[in-house]
């Protein structure tokens, strides 16, 4: 019943947006300085790139949130049912980081590039650090009074630190100079979110196979390394060759 509540109200909302009277794109960004030659939005390398960035950015951002809380349920930590609060306050953290720093201090390659190379310590800090140990939370946060937590179940919550400032860094990179394409662009771009519904199940595919919900999260190791090589080197192509 609540899905059958929640599916009405969205289609109540897409009568409400499809009867209202939206004002149109002005005609400044469909004269805009875009290439003439193009004709399609698939030739613009930076945004299909992007959009795949998207795609692998989403879905490590889905399997953090959505699966540390389960996670922690498998080391039997007490306190496995908070573990959410942990992801969110890193991913809070790096958005306090990123409106400070971007573009006053890095520019938005640069940051999605440390995001990137954030992102990949994680993963194996995820997979490779102890489940038993807890020293890293012990050190950094047991002063305040916070529930303790194992350091493999640390950087599953430290990856949010690296995925808030990717969304706002592909963005702008992407559409750079698309001109009257930009709107196409976007859509393109939002396209990208079904990385959050398709590679979470890689995830879980890779647990039920193996029986080591610790060693799927190597599946993030490929997202990352995408967003790594579009941050130095995709969201620069300008051009299929």
């Amino acid at each position: 019943m609540p899905y059958i509540g929640m599916a009405a109200v969205f289609l109540l909302l897409i009568g409400l947006v499809y009867f209202s009277k939206l004002p149109k794109i002005s005609d400044q960004l469909e004269q805009s300085n875009g290439e003439d030659d193009k004709e399609s939005i698939f030739q613009f390398p930076q945004v299909v790139l992007g959009s795949m960035a998207i795609f692998s950015y989403l879905g490590v951002e889905v399997i953090s949130g959505d699966t540390i809380n389960l996670y922690g349920s498998t080391l039997y930590m007490e306190n496995f049912s908070i573990l959410t609060a942990y992801t969110m306050s890193f991913m809070v953290v790096g958005y306090i980081i990123g409106v400070s720093a971007i573009p006053r201090f890095i520019s938005q390659s640069g940051a999605l590039m440390i995001s990137a190379i954030v992102g990949l310590l994680c993963i194996f800090g995820i997979i490779f650090s102890s489940i038993d140990e807890t020293y890293i939370s012990e050190i950094i946060w047991s002063w305040a009074g916070l529930a303790i937590i194992s350091n493999s179940v640390f950087f599953v919550a430290m990856v949010e630190l690296a995925n808030a400032m990717v969304w706002p860094s592909i963005w702008p990179l992407a559409l750079d100079g698309l001109g009257k394409f930009t709107a196409k662009g976007s859509s393109l771009l939002i396209m990208g979110v079904a990385g959050g519904a398709l590679i979470p199940l890689s995830f879980g595919r890779i647990t039920l196979v193996t029986g080591d919900m610790q060693f799927a999260y190597v599946i993030c190791f490929p997202c990352y390394a995408f967003i790594l090589f579009y941050a130095i080197k995709g969201h620069k192509i300008k051009k299929w060759k």
